[in-house]
């Protein structure tokens, strides 16, 4: 009889930790995603220069490196803070140059629904089917490392064709992240809700520019 006890009250406490970390994660979700909303607001209106490349991505990994450092302290949640509003701030110059658009607003609106059609969609699948996605990490890492390195190359030789080909795949590799990262929390892969928030935050991020990168393409408005 105490064995079934414990068996019993091992799965609920199990359940309950996992129930715990999906609530924080997108409650803190939901906050980095206002908190990066309000920064690229106000460097849309401040019309903040572009940052460059060099000063993006050392924001972005430093920032990356010191939340993932302190993940399982207070730190973790103030750099998790100050790295989605760096990001907010460095995605206001891409707004105000896809708002100089004729149907720019249109463009913006479009890519903003649709990113929150496909995350809503893709979460609550995971977390409907309750299916196990671990087995694409290896595919999604290996995917993202080499859209990575290709959009570096864009930067340095434009080419439309290949850049709206990142596009197209970057939308399917973080749409593949947010399975597999709502999976891990499902079933106990990922258990700290910082690190939780900060992939799908990244997700959510990419998949908004791919997605408004591919749709200014195909308005044929330049």
């Amino acid at each position: 009889m105490a064995r079934y006890q414990t068996a019993v009250v091992r799965p609920a406490a199990g359940a309950v930790e996992l129930n715990h970390v999906l609530r924080n994660t997108y409650l803190l979700l939901s906050l980095t995603l206002l908190f990066s909303g309000v920064t690229a607001g106000i460097s849309v209106v401040m019309n903040f220069p572009p940052m460059g490349v060099i000063v993006t991505l050392a924001g972005y990994f430093g920032l990356l490196f010191l939340t993932s450092r302190f993940r399982n302290s207070a730190w973790g949640l103030l750099f998790v803070f100050a790295l989605t509003g760096f990001m907010g701030l460095t995605l206001g110059p891409i707004l105000n140059l896809y708002l100089s658009f004729s149907n720019g607003a249109q463009l913006v609106a479009t890519a903003l629904g649709g990113t929150g059609v496909i995350f809503a969609g893709l979460s609550a699948y995971a977390l409907i089917s309750r299916k196990d996605f671990s087995f694409i990490g290896g595919m999604l890492m290996a995917g993202i490392l080499v859209a990575f390195l290709a959009a570096l190359v864009t930067l340095i030789w434009p080419m439309p064709a290949l850049s709206l080909a990142i596009s197209a795949m970057f939308i399917l590799l973080m749409s593949g992240l947010i399975l597999f990262q709502t999976s891990q929390i499902i079933h106990g892969g990922e258990t700290n809700y910082i690190s939780a928030t900060v992939t799908l935050y990244v997700a959510i991020y990419n998949l908004f520019l791919s997605l408004l990168h591919v749709l200014s393409i195909f308005s044929n408005d330049d």
